[in-house]
């Protein structure tokens, strides 16, 4: 047809009246496009060219990353614009929707000794982004950063959670100041201005001068936001600094010798940014020389940027070089300009990156990380959202009381903090298997962490059983502690047979080697381990294995020749039932039987005539000297001397220990007198004023909810029936001594011990380590979901007539059918999931007629 004008030939009668009208595209006298539609048409291009526009800036900003944008309106922090990550019917991200985030109280025990990290992190994330504090003298240290009191003298990108002994990490810091800045080594450490301020995956410090200081992390990376006073009270063209010191770093101040040290550092700048290492050394687990390389770019161009190097707070350069490094103190200074107007302040934020292998890889983590135009909210939110939906939301429960829902989802919140997940960040040795670093330690998690663990986070926890044996294959021990690439330190026998046994017991498998597993432990129980000759206890290895094995061996007892001897034979014994327990599932007879028999040497770290109040309680475990005789006069049950390294038992005391063998309970009662004597003897550790030495804070009780070796005391009055008074003494310590304040567990944290402690108590039930065992008390909550690593496979604890007096089990059914033993296994109820209904009462109802907990070694 040729080239035809639209509406003239060929044209059809529809057509042909539209091109009639005065809306036809071309004027009929001249030919030409009529001007309304030249106009129509650029209008169109316009929004075209805009919407193309704005889709790119919004990608660019990651405004579209279906991530969370900024904290929860309940939170003290930026405004929210949360959405809930799930799609719509035509496949478009919904908005996250924080429903969880907003529970978790952060400062929940970071003082009074709970060492809890309060700063910013991914779950098990590597950043662990935090203020650094210089306690006043006598105050004690800064375990995870955080303290109360004192000076803030930077922030840092690498911290622990709940740890005792001396601060590990503080490294890869930064920190603002204002006006003249002559000598950046001297101490610019300044008070606070108001108390700091956190919510789930933001914090912010308010310093002296008027600076404030925000932080939000990812896993490898994190953004420092520093904002800088306006012109009005800050007007020096360059008065406006961030110092990185590479020699920064968590001092401890108790002169036990296992303080933390600076060896060398080295560090590059460019016009906006700065790349290098540190090398460290010390800390609680007295780690031998560790590297960490960092990258940092900052958002805003500095107006002058030096480099400068020194000793002590003596500069000995400071200028224009692009780097410097050795063993001096080493680091860079970035300065900016003042605010623009009087009013504003100015915001210098700076994306921080950090990896064990190079400094390229730490560059690389920022860019996948946070992408360079990334708001500070979206990484804010990106971290609330990856909490809740891989760590809280695995427990939902439709209770509304809020102070019961902030100390569940804070104490969850807490347990994970650490370990950190370090795969492919292994600078040691080349695996495909997981590699988890900071373990504080199998001796405070093997009771009642690791059980919870795995079952509220299984993928994880197959992962770090893997990790586990994988530092045996490569450095000859698994860990009992481990941080900085470094097993370290061990405080009784090598719990993390525990740990293995409990998985093995409850069906773990996935990838793990079982053969592989096996072997390690059996290397805890058959070599003894190099003496690394720790100060605090040099007779034998702290760093890793059993290090008293040759007297467990010979002697089946452990003698005073070694530090710690009760508490270490008690530990033994229950490494050894761990191995047997792996051994008879592996169908090794002859190892299954060595190891029983074996775990039933704490019997003779047994002296009868050791005895307590008056006689009123006679047999408890006590120390043999190298002849093998026990002391004369008897050991005092009531007193463990200072309780510490160098003693006969770790931390807590001899009538404590007694109480161990909760693999051999048969033995033990009969030990202790019989089942009266028995639940007389667990009765006295919860009277007030029983203990001299104890603290007034629990009413100088034996029974101590501050450490581990007390954790399942409350819970055995079931193994001699009387299951009520489990349910008081167990409610009474959660009640009392836990809450989501700064002081809010009764104790060191213990890398969130206490908290799985607590949460267990709130289930209702207690776990008995390398067992399949489960004893039964009573829950909080009328109904609680545990979703075990698959949505279609729950747990559900519910309860109905319960009150905060009204907690006594009226009666209990099991998956739908009555149940009248006070303990269930792991395949009645978690192999597959199932139910656990209580009726709750004031009574004390006698309920639990059946059998009872089982005694694997007697």
């Amino acid at each position: 047809m040729g080239d035809v004008p639209p509406g003239e030939k060929g044209a059809s009668p529809l057509w042909s009246k539209f091109y009639a009208s005065e809306w036809a595209f071309y004027n009929k006298d001249t030919g030409k496009l009529k001007k309304r539609w030249i106009a129509i048409m650029v209008a169109v291009g316009v929004l075209l060219t805009t919407t193309l526009i704005t889709s790119v800036v919004v990608h660019s900003y990651g405004l579209m990353d279906k991530r969370p944008r900024s904290p929860h309106p309940g939170d003290r922090g930026p405004p929210d614009n949360d959405s809930d990550g799930s799609q719509d019917r035509g496949g478009t991200p919904k908005p996250f929707v924080a429903k969880l985030a907003h529970l978790v109280q952060p400062f929940m025990g970071v003082e009074e000794g709970g060492n809890m990290f309060p700063g910013v992190c991914m779950p098990y994330g590597v950043v662990k982004l935090g203020i650094d504090m210089l306690p006043p003298p006598g105050a004690g240290d800064a375990y995870s950063g955080y303290h109360p009191q004192g000076r803030v003298k930077g922030f840092s990108m690498m911290h622990e959670s709940g740890i005792g002994g001396a601060p590990k990490y503080g490294v890869v810091s930064q920190y603002p100041v204002t006006g003249a800045l002559d000598n950046p080594l001297a101490d610019h450490s300044v008070a606070r201005a108001a108390p700091d301020e956190a919510a789930l995956g933001w914090y912010k410090a308010s310093l002296e001068g008027g600076i404030t200081v925000e932080l939000a992390a990812s896993h490898h990376a994190g953004i420092i936001k520093h904002t800088f006073p306006g012109a009005a009270t800050n007007t020096s063209a360059a008065g406006n600094h961030v110092i990185v010191d590479v020699s920064h770093y968590l001092q401890s101040f108790r002169g036990q010798g296992i303080g933390q040290n600076y060896i060398e550092g080295g560090i590059k700048v460019n016009s906006n940014g700065y790349e290098g290492y540190g090398v460290y050394n010390g800390g609680w687990n007295l780690g031998e020389d560790w590297k960490i390389y960092f990258c940092g770019k900052f958002r805003t161009v500095p107006v002058q940027v030096r480099t400068f190097s020194g000793t002590g707070q003596v500069l000995e350069s400071y200028g224009g070089a692009s780097g410097v490094l050795g063993t001096k103190r080493v680091g860079a200074v970035f300065s900016f300009g003042a605010s623009q107007n009087t009013t504003d302040p100015l915001v210098v934020e700076s994306n921080i990156g950090i990896s064990f292998m190079s400094a390229l890889k730490a560059c690389e983590f920022i860019r996948s990380e946070i992408p360079a135009k990334q708001p500070f909210g979206t990484l804010v939110n990106s971290t609330k959202q990856v909490w809740e939906e891989e760590v809280l939301s695995t427990v939902s429960t439709t209770e509304t009381d809020n102070t019961k829902l902030k100390l569940l989802y804070s104490a969850i919140y807490g347990m994970y903090i650490i370990p950190s997940n370090r795969t492919g960040e292994n600078p040691e040795w080349e695996s495909s298997e997981p590699y988890y670093d900071d373990t504080f330690t199998f001796w405070d998690l093997f009771r009642s962490h690791a059980p919870l663990m795995h079952i509220i986070q299984p993928k994880r926890y197959e992962e770090y059983i893997r990790s586990t044996i994988d530092i045996w294959r490569h450095d000859g021990y698994m860990p009992d502690g481990r941080s900085s690439n470094f097993n370290g330190r061990v405080q009784g026998g090598s719990n993390v047979d525990n740990v293995l046994a409990d998985a093995y017991v409850k069906g773990v498998r996935g990838r793990i080697n079982w053969e592989d597993g096996f072997r390690a432990m059996l290397r805890n129980a058959e070599i003894t381990p190099e003496n690394n000759n720790d100060d605090m206890a040099p007779d034998s290895s702290t760093k890793e294995g059993r290090g008293a094995l040759p007297d467990w061996l010979a002697r089946g007892y452990i003698t005073t020749k070694y530090s710690r001897s009760v508490s270490r034979a008690s530990e033994y014994a229950l490494n050894d039932f761990a191995l047997s327990q792996v051994a008879k599932g592996l169908g090794k007879t002859a190892e299954y039987n060595k190891y029983l028999g074996r775990s039933r040497n704490w019997r003779n770290q047994w002296d009868n005539s050791s005895v307590a109040f008056g006689g009123e309680f006679t047999g408890f475990l006590s120390p043999r000297d190298i002849n093998g005789s026990f002391p004369t006069p008897p050991q005092d049950p009531l007193s463990c001397g200072g309780c510490y390294w160098r003693d006969a038992y770790y931390q807590a005391l001899p009538f404590e220990y007694s109480f161990g063998a909760h693999h051999d309970m048969e033995t033990l009662i009969k030990y202790m007198g019989g089942e009266e004597k028995f639940v007389a003897r667990l009765k006295k550790m919860f009277e007030p004023g029983q203990n001299p030495t104890g603290s007034p804070r629990f009413g100088r009780t034996l029974f101590n909810p501050g450490n581990e070796p007390s954790f399942a005391t409350p819970y055995l009055f079931n193994y001699a029936g009387r299951q009520d008074l489990t349910v008081e003494k167990s409610r009474y310590i959660a009640k009392t001594y836990y809450n989501t304040g700064p002081r809010g567990p009764p104790g060191n944290s213990d890398a969130g011990a206490m908290q799985s402690w607590l949460i267990w108590n709130m289930l209702g039930l207690y776990p008995i380590t390398g067992t399949t065992t489960f004893l039964i008390a009573s829950p909080w909550f009328s109904d609680l979901t545990l979703t075990l690593g698959d949505p279609s496979k729950t747990v559900k604890i519910t309860s109905t007539g319960g009150g905060e007096t009204d907690f006594f089990a009226q009666s209990v059914k099991l998956n739908g059918n009555n149940w009248i033993k006070n303990w269930l296994s792991w395949g009645d109820l978690f192999e597959k999931g199932g139910t656990l209904e209580f009726v709750l009462g004031a009574q004390r109802t006698k309920w639990d007629t059946g059998e009872r907990p089982p005694s694997f070694a007697t």
